[in-house]
């Protein structure tokens, strides 16, 4: 593979960094809006999991008698 100069490797960065297309304010706001409501969905399943799962160890041990 033959080596690229300085020189290229910007001008190949600055083609690149031109193609990327950056999300919109609207779209960045939804998606972080979208990243909280799963957050506390998984942490009420999880939650909810781990009172099923607490409750049938407790049953099954015996504890708390």
């Amino acid at each position: 593979m033959p080596k690229t100069t300085p020189v290229e490797f910007f001008q190949q960065v600055s083609a690149e960094t031109a193609k990327v297309v950056w999300p919109t304010r609207r779209e960045t706001l939804i998606t972080t809006a979208m990243v909280f409501v799963f957050v506390f969905l998984a942490s009420v399943f999880f939650f909810v999991a781990d009172m099923i799962l607490r409750v049938g160890v407790t049953w099954i041990l015996g504890y708390g008698q």
